[in-house]
């Protein structure tokens, strides 16, 4: 049971939303814009990664297995593939050396701010990021730890059952975020 009365029982962030229509707006429209948006030089798939994987350091349960789902689904592998990518990316055959180090840097946005470095600035230029990767790296990790906050800090709570989140991916992959009706 969430920490105050939501007048529905949607799980993770539906919850929320659903209880704050003035507020989900902008954030659905902040999701589709660092998820789903076709203007953007990282994949989808790699995208919802970083958010997963954001999601995963913070430890919601909810948000890493939505997009850990999402991500499965645009790279066509399988949930164990995404949780071994979250655990040690650093030793995965299913990633480039550039997300790896755009990884690097959303642990460090995940930690604070201040925790990203020059280093990692110059080795993932040199692994082939480009500065719009980067930003939108360091504002896709900056938004989970917001949204895993936000979830997790009104104490919503969340389908166990991984296959659920796995079925919705296709759903989401198709519609967005911004105008899906995620209340369903």
């Amino acid at each position: 049971m969430a920490h105050i009365n939501l007048n529905n029982d949607l799980p993770g962030i539906r919850g929320p939303m659903a209880y704050s229509p003035h507020t989900a707006a902008p954030l659905n429209a902040l999701a589709d814009v660092l998820l789903h948006d076709e203007n953007n030089a990282l994949t989808r798939g790699e995208r919802e990664l970083i958010g997963a994987y954001v999601s995963y350091l913070n430890d919601c349960f909810f948000c890493q297995n939505v997009h850990g789902a999402m991500a499965q689904h645009y790279m066509k592998c399988e949930m164990e593939d995404i949780d071994a990518i979250k655990t040690d990316f650093i030793s995965s055959r299913n990633i480039s050396v550039k997300l790896k180090s755009l990884l690097f840097i959303a642990k460090s946005v995940q930690r604070g701010g201040k925790y990203v470095t020059w280093e990692q600035i110059d080795t993932a230029r040199a692994a082939g990021a480009t500065d719009k990767e980067i930003h939108d790296a360091v504002l896709i990790a900056a938004a989970f730890c917001m949204f895993n906050r936000y979830v997790d800090g009104l104490g919503t709570w969340a389908p166990e059952d991984r296959q659920v989140y796995i079925s919705r991916a296709a759903q989401r992959a198709e519609e967005g975020y911004a105008d899906a009706d995620i209340y369903r």
